[in-house]
């Protein structure tokens, strides 16, 4: 018996918010997971034949009805391509186009990685051999998983492929960027199968396992990067057992340094993190405030460090100190001074 589109919809409306599956006669409605639970890699040759395609509220967003009745939210990427997200720095023949100061960064960034219509595979459920940070004095930023040569590598999510080239260091190295900002980086590959601009779905094959570039062996060098920052792609992926840690991510500023590599393993750990983001949160508000509050005088015929001093009420010493000069230095007319 097959369902009227406007049955469907109607029942889809009813079960929004639930967290258990409806039975709708033969066709079984699955009701999004709680983002808070492991995703485990999809595997899109599951699905049914589409039949027909619906809107959403979301443009970026197609509910799409197959065959046996099922249905599933996917993206469309003629409509993502407009994101600015897919525009800025981009370009398709250096390894890292960002130009983006840490500080310049949210204390928080959240990374909406996967859902009923973002979905993972894990690119290579191994465990890992080599992690990410410092490695024999030099800086590794991702991680090493053990692949045979010429094994499928599958893309970890939705996105557009950025870069698709040969490079010294990496090899033939793939890079894809996904919706939330995110980049991930597959290197040492023997083999590319997308181009530069391919706009790809979790589990689409981008290249085959290899040992090019700067590489002592078959592996595949995972990397996951925010702006250019590299951090620890084992925050967001249990490789050993395949499983996305959590839907959305939270990933930290402090994180992006490139001497973090810390996952918080309890609650109280994570408190503690909080604080200390707390406290660097009131330290930068602390630094905003006195930029604010600073003054410079333009050095004009006349003036002395005693006349400025008296003007501004402050002291020579003051001034010499805030300017790096002595008291007895020459006054430049036309020169800034910092005067508080």
């Amino acid at each position: 018996m097959r369902i009227s589109v406007t049955m469907l919809l109607m029942l889809l409306s009813f079960a929004a918010g639930a967290q258990t599956r409806l039975q709708l006669k033969q066709a079984e409605l699955l009701v999004p997971r709680p983002w808070k639970q492991p995703v485990r890699s999809f595997v899109s040759s599951s699905e049914a034949p589409a039949c027909d395609t619906l809107d959403t509220s979301d443009p970026a967003v197609k509910l799409i009805l197959c065959e046996d009745g099922s249905w599933h939210y996917s993206k469309d990427f003629s409509v993502l391509a407009d994101s600015s997200v897919f525009r800025k720095d981009w370009k398709t023949n250096v390894l890292n186009p960002y130009n983006t100061r840490l500080e310049s960064l949210p204390f928080r960034i959240t990374l909406s990685l996967a859902d009923s219509a973002s979905r993972f595979v894990c690119p290579c459920q191994v465990k890992v051999y080599s992690p990410f940070g410092r490695r024999r004095g030099r800086y590794h930023s991702g991680v090493d998983l053990p692949l045979p040569k010429g094994t499928p590598v599958p893309v970890a999510f939705d996105g557009e492929v950025r870069v698709a080239m040969s490079s010294r260091g990496y090899g033939n190295v793939v890079i894809v960027r996904h919706a939330c900002g995110l980049e991930t980086t597959y290197a040492h590959l023997s083999e590319l199968k997308v181009g530069s601009g391919t706009w790809v779905r979790a589990g689409d094959i981008i290249g085959l396992g290899g040992s090019t570039g700067r590489s002592t062996g078959p592996h595949l060098h995972f990397e996951t990067r925010y702006d250019g920052f590299a951090f620890d792609p084992q925050w967001l992926i249990d490789f050993e057992n395949g499983i996305l840690r959590q839907g959305v991510y939270v990933l930290k500023r402090r994180y992006l340094d490139s001497s973090c590599r810390y996952y918080p393993e309890s609650e109280d750990d994570e408190e503690q993190i909080l604080l200390s983001e707390e406290q660097e949160r009131a330290e930068a508000e602390r630094i905003a405030r006195e930029k604010a509050a600073e003054k410079y005088h333009k050095v004009q015929s006349g003036d002395t460090l005693y006349g400025l001093a008296l003007k501004y009420h402050t002291s020579v010493a003051a001034i010499c100190k805030l300017n790096g000069i002595k008291a007895d230095a020459p006054l430049r007319i036309g020169k800034s001074l910092r005067v508080k």
